[in-house]
């Protein structure tokens, strides 16, 4: 499955798709840095790379997913999502996803074109909605995309997450129907 033409320009400079065992040493140049940079994910500054591979590769129904640049930077992983149930049992009807981009790449669209993508992969399993459990405040170009993709706040915990630079910041939870 690729994004529609209705969520990414025809001319995007990129492709997305589903990840292979061989894109993850391209994944791993993504997740590593900003896992050690502990701004953005509440991942564990010390995860190691095989950790890293564990909790990203999912499995049906969850998927992983790469954005690879096509032109001038054809075959390059630029970016990578990952798809899930957000709960098992009675929650799992909602999805949960997460997404990281290249150093370099940021503010070019390459997020949204991979919540766009899991958006409609989300569907396609038959999810009803998803659901971000832990955006942080401080984030502020990751909370105005999913604003703009129709994710709203429905609550903030305080001081959830410490920053290295800012100290503690809320955690949004953001949702959105499919």
């Amino acid at each position: 499955m690729s994004a529609t033409a209705e969520t990414v320009p025809a001319s995007a400079p990129w492709e997305i798709r589903e990840a292979t065992a061989e894109d993850w040493p391209a994944i791993w140049e993504i997740l590593e840095p900003v896992i050690r940079a502990g701004e953005t994910f509440t991942w564990d500054p010390d995860t190691t790379e095989v950790q890293a591979r564990d909790k990203w590769f999912k499995t049906a129904p969850g998927q992983t997913f790469v954005a690879v640049g096509t032109g001038g930077s054809d075959g390059m992983v630029l970016g990578t999502g990952e798809l899930h149930p957000n709960q098992g049992g009675g929650g799992s009807h909602v999805a949960n996803a997460g997404y990281m981009v290249r150093a370099g790449y940021g503010g070019r669209g390459v997020a949204r074109a991979l919540c766009a993508y899991s958006l409609q992969a989300a569907r396609d399993a038959g999810f009803r909605a998803m659901q971000f459990n832990a955006v942080v405040e401080s984030n502020v170009r990751a909370v105005a995309a999913w604003q703009g993709m129709g994710f709203e706040i429905l609550g903030t915990i305080p001081e959830a997450f410490n920053h290295p630079r800012l100290g503690y910041v809320g955690l949004h939870v953001m949702y959105r129907r499919l």
